[in-house]
C-alpha cells in the first residue's frame, strides 16, 4: 500500500541555515513538531488535564515541551532563566482558570521550534563545546550538549504524550 507520507526529517537532506554539527538537532525538532502536530489534530480539549493510569496529562507534555527548550536554549546562549520563564516552570502541569486549548499549546510549541531553530542558525560551531551552567546550582554542561538534550528530552516527551494520547482517544 502506497503512502503519501514524506520521509522522516532526518531522511529530507540538511536544514538550510543549520551548522553540519547541529543537523541531528533541527532534525528531531522538526520530526517533533510535524509528530505533534499531526498527533493533536481533533484531540478533544477537555482530554488535556486527564492523566490515565497516573501519567502526565496532554496538557503537562504540551507545557513541558514548549518551556524545556525555551529553558535549555536560554541556558546554552549562556543564560539564566528570566522571571516569565520561571513562572512558567511554576505552571506547567497546572491549569488555568481559563484552560488552554490544544491549538493555543501547539502553536507555543511551534513557535518555541521556530526560535530554537533561529539559534540553531545562529550558533557558531567553534562554540559547541565550551561550558554552559545549568540552572541556579550552576551545574556544567556544554553548548552541545544542551543542544542535544533538548533534542533528546523533546523526543522523549514527544513519545509520551503520543501513548497518553492513544490510551485517551481509546476511552
Amino acid at each position: 500500500m502506497a503512502t503519501n507520507k514524506l520521509p522522516e526529517v532526518w531522511q529530507r537532506g540538511p536544514v538550510d541555515g543549520i551548522a553540519p554539527l547541529l543537523q541531528p538537532v533541527a532534525h528531531a525538532l522538526l520530526q517533533a513538531r510535524e509528530e505533534l502536530n499531526e498527533l493533536m489534530t481533533d484531540f478533544p480539549e477537555d482530554k488535556l488535564p486527564e492523566k490515565p493510569a497516573g501519567l502526565a496529562s496532554p496538557a503537562f507534555h504540551l507545557q513541558h515541551l514548549t518551556g524545556v527548550l525555551d529553558r535549555l536554549f536560554t541556558y546554552a546562549n549562556n543564560e539564566m532563566l528570566n522571571e516569565e520563564q520561571l513562572q512558567y516552570l511554576a505552571a506547567e502541569g497546572k491549569l488555568p482558570e481559563i484552560p488552554y486549548s490544544v491549538a493555543q499549546l501547539t502553536a507555543a510549541f511551534n513557535k518555541q521550534v521556530d526560535k530554537a531553530l533561529q539559534q540553531l542558525s545562529n550558533t557558531n560551531e567553534a562554540a559547541l563545546t565550551e561550558v554552559r551552567y545549568v540552572g541556579r546550582a550552576r551545574v556544567p554542561s556544554t553548548m552541545i550538549g544542551l543542544y542535544v538534550h533538548a533534542a533528546e528530552h523533546t523526543m522523549r516527551h514527544l513519545g509520551q504524550l503520543l501513548v497518553t494520547v492513544r490510551v485517551l482517544q481509546q476511552q
